[in-house]
């Protein structure tokens, strides 16, 4: 059960950082007129095509996290559940 949730933060927090360093990278390149600066066309190309691959994963990344910490709290609730109904059980 525990597995679970480690298994939901882990990806919600590389996808997030992810987001975050590829949004620093393009901040970081962008002139006072905000234009980004490459030294070639083909690394503009690259880079760009590279970003948008990255933040595709780090969307799958967050939505793969957030839906396993939902399992996890849905786990936990069922066995709460189950506690319940046990303990009812045992009180009859």
């Amino acid at each position: 059960m525990t597995s679970t949730l480690i298994v939901g933060l882990i990806p919600l927090l590389l996808g997030v950082v992810l987001l975050y360093w590829i949004g620093r990278r393009r901040f970081n390149r962008t002139t006072a007129f905000g234009t980004q600066g490459f030294t070639s066309y083909e690394q503009s190309l690259l880079i760009r095509f590279l970003e948008r691959f990255g933040k595709i994963i780090a969307y799958i990344l967050i939505i793969y996290g957030l839906l396993s910490v939902w399992v996890f709290n849905r786990e936990k609730k069922e066995i709460k559940q189950k506690t319940e109904v046990m303990k009812s059980d045992r009180r009859s």
